[in-house]
C-alpha cells in the first residue's frame, strides 16, 4: 500500500538519501540531483503543496517535485511548472510507486489551478502520462538536448494553447 502526502521539513535529510540512492545507476546524472531539490526548497518557485513523498509502511521510499517556471517568448510570459526530480529507491524501483507520485502530483498541480508540466526526461516513460515531445507545442529547453527528451504536458484541454517559448527553469537549477 503506498501512501503519498505532502514533504515536511523533518523529511529533508531522509528524502535527499533517496533521491542519492534513486540516481546511482542512472544513465544522465551529475549525482548531484538531492542538491538541486535542496537549492529548490529555498527559491521562489518552490511550491510546498508539490514536494510530494511516497511511503510504504511509514518508510520514504520516493519523492516527486514540480516547481514553477515561466515559458516566454516575444508574446510574453506564461507560467507552468516542472517536474524535476522523481526519485525512488533502487529496491522499490518498477512497483508503480514513480507512476503513483506523477499521477498524484499531476492532479494536484491541476487543482492548483498550473496549465501544463515539461520534463527532461525518459522517452519511453514519460508518454504513458500524455507527456508528448515539447517542440510539438513550439516550447523549447534553454540548453541542448535530445527532442525526445524534453516534454510538455497539457493538464487541461488547450492548456499550452498560443503558448510558445523558451523554458525559464529556477536559477537554481544552474548553482
Amino acid at each position: 500500500m503506498i501512501n503519498i502526502r505532502v514533504e515536511q521539513e523533518l523529511d529533508y535529510k531522509i528524502v535527499e538519501g533517496v533521491i542519492e540512492n534513486a540516481f546511482l545507476n542512472a544513465e544522465f546524472t551529475d549525482n548531484q540531483e538531492h542538491n538541486l531539490v535542496n537549492r529548490l526548497r529555498k527559491s521562489s518557485e518552490f511550491i510546498p503543496e508539490l514536494s510530494l513523498v511516497a511511503e510504504i509502511d511509514n518508510k520514504i521510499v520516493g519523492h516527486i517535485l514540480f516547481t514553477k517556471i515561466n515559458i516566454e517568448s516575444n508574446k510574453g510570459s506564461f507560467e507552468s511548472l516542472a517536474l524535476a526530480p522523481l526519485s525512488v529507491l533502487l529496491d522499490y524501483q518498477n512497483k508503480g510507486i514513480g507512476k503513483a507520485l506523477i499521477n498524484y502530483g499531476l492532479e494536484v498541480a491541476k487543482n492548483l489551478g498550473y496549465e501544463s508540466v515539461v520534463v527532461l526526461g525518459h522517452e519511453n516513460y514519460y508518454p504513458k502520462f500524455g507527456f508528448k515531445k515539447a517542440s510539438e507545442f513550439d516550447i523549447k529547453p534553454p540548453f541542448e538536448v535530445p527532442d525526445e527528451a524534453f516534454m510538455a504536458l497539457e493538464l487541461n484541454e488547450n492548456g499550452l494553447k498560443n503558448v510558445s517559448g523558451i523554458v525559464k527553469y529556477s536559477n537554481a537549477f544552474f548553482e
